[in-house]
């Protein structure tokens, strides 16, 4: 069974950045969907950024301060968050869909707070 591996959240001050990662446990073949979601407490787990095979989407509240890419070996998928925001604070989770399948990490905390 295919696992996510997610690194690199933390504290960090208003207006600094941080770089998610998530990387899968073993090869997929024909993904067809790399996103990032994040949670706050008590509020549901929305998209923030995905990669499909026909497009790259993001959400209202990060575009032009977050970048989604993916890796060369083709099973990791990045977030760069720059100039991030006390509400940018979640719990953020990657999710990889190949044919029918869909898959989560375990999620890594992101806290924005001076």
């Amino acid at each position: 069974q295919v696992q996510l591996v997610e690194s690199g959240g933390g504290l960090v001050q208003p207006g600094g950045s941080l770089r998610l990662s998530c990387a899968a446990s073993s090869s997929i073949r024909g993904i067809n969907f790399m996103g990032w979601y994040r949670q706050a407490p008590g509020k549901q787990r929305d998209l923030v950024a995905s990669v499909s095979t026909s497009s790259i989407n993001y959400a209202d509240s990060v575009k032009g301060r977050f970048t989604i890419s993916t890796g060369n070996a083709k099973n990791t998928v990045y977030l760069q968050m720059n100039s991030l925001k006390p509400e940018d604070t979640a719990v953020y989770y990657c999710n990889v869909r190949w044919g029918l399948e869909s898959t989560w990490g375990q999620g890594t905390q992101v806290t924005v707070s001076s």
